[in-house]
């Protein structure tokens, strides 16, 4: 009987009629990791004997009514399956970490999404067609969320996941990666034959205000951007490829500036040859490189490839201009 039917109660009887549920519940919980453990061992239940969820599922509802949702029952039933030895305490049937969890500690204002039951879908205006999202960048001093999709569909949301502004890249080539340029406060993107850098703060139609960078010598996978405190103005920008290569490019803001300026009437996507940017690469891997991060707290990068011999390299920007 659900607790919260009476339209007359004591606490002190409703209190007891929850702790009665309470341990009633430490019961059935007991009893289901049991019969658990002994399928494992490969003992053998009568049918009318076996707690599956339907069973589960009716007991809980019987002992706290309306009071648990279907997804917590759903979640709790599944980790007692997977590991009928785990510590589990009652609260967590109503979709709360106990206090001895060891996820409590970490609980913040960022973590709460591990609390979500439901999940929420958001809706990018003028996107139909079917596309996975490639890269996902959270910018901290910005409070943004930059998503670029295999497609080419670069979007920013703000912290309460609402669409900001988005662009559609035209590149026969798909999207690899992305992220954000903190210093001349654009968005990098790549594609597996181009370099985009996005505008997204421009006036008017902002939608088509991005430069694409080509030619590439290799098909890039991954991208990163070396954020260095002692520049101004001006951004590294660090691509792993197919070729085993860490190339470096360093883009200026008069790269972008003046022919903005020149331009300003129009705003449109522009080409511009890779060959007029300073750039520098090493053979680091002999396989495709995978992934690649700037690290400022050691001054150094790391790149991850599919190579064998050299999965993981960790080096200095400078190492990158040694050919030796």
């Amino acid at each position: 009987m659900d607790i919260r039917d009476k339209k007359h109660f004591n606490p002190a009887v409703l209190i007891n009629n929850f702790r009665i549920a309470v341990n009633g519940f430490q019961k059935l919980v007991e009893e289901t990791a049991l019969q658990k453990k002994g399928e494992r061992a490969g003992l053998f239940f009568p049918k009318e004997d076996v707690i599956d969820y339907n069973k589960f599922y009716s007991s809980v509802q019987e002992l706290f009514g309306s009071e648990v949702k279907t997804q917590d029952v759903k979640c709790f039933y599944r980790k007692l399956c997977n590991n009928p030895d785990a510590s589990i305490d009652w609260c967590e049937i109503f979709g709360y970490f106990s206090e001895d969890d060891a996820l409590a500690s970490h609980m913040d204002e960022e973590n709460l999404v591990f609390l979500v039951s439901r999940k929420q879908r958001i809706i990018i205006s003028g996107s139909r067609r079917r596309d996975v999202i490639k890269c996902i960048v959270k910018v901290p001093q910005l409070d943004l969320l930059i998503t670029a999709s295999q497609k080419g569909l670069i979007t920013i949301f703000n912290s309460q996941m609402r669409v900001q502004t988005s662009t559609s890249v035209t590149d026969t080539s798909w999207i690899t990666g992305c992220d954000y340029l903190s210093q001349l406060k654009r968005i990098v993107a790549t594609t597996e034959r181009t370099i985009i850098v996005w505008d997204y703060k421009a006036q008017g139609n902002s939608q088509e205000n991005y430069y694409v960078i080509k030619p590439v010598d290799h098909c890039l996978l991954c991208v990163c951007v070396a954020s260095l405190p002692d520049q101004l103005c001006r951004d590294d920008i660090l691509l792993g490829d197919d070729g085993g290569f860490v190339n470096r490019f360093t883009i200026n803001s008069d790269d972008f500036g003046l022919k903005q300026a020149k331009t300003k009437k129009k705003l449109q996507t522009q080409v511009l040859d890779s060959k007029n940017f300073k750039s520098v690469k090493r053979k680091l891997h002999n396989d495709w490189v995978m992934k690649i991060r700037y690290i400022p707290s050691l001054n150094c990068f790391g790149s991850c490839s599919l190579d064998s011999v050299h999965s993981l390299v960790l080096e200095s920007l400078k190492r990158l201009e040694d050919n030796l």
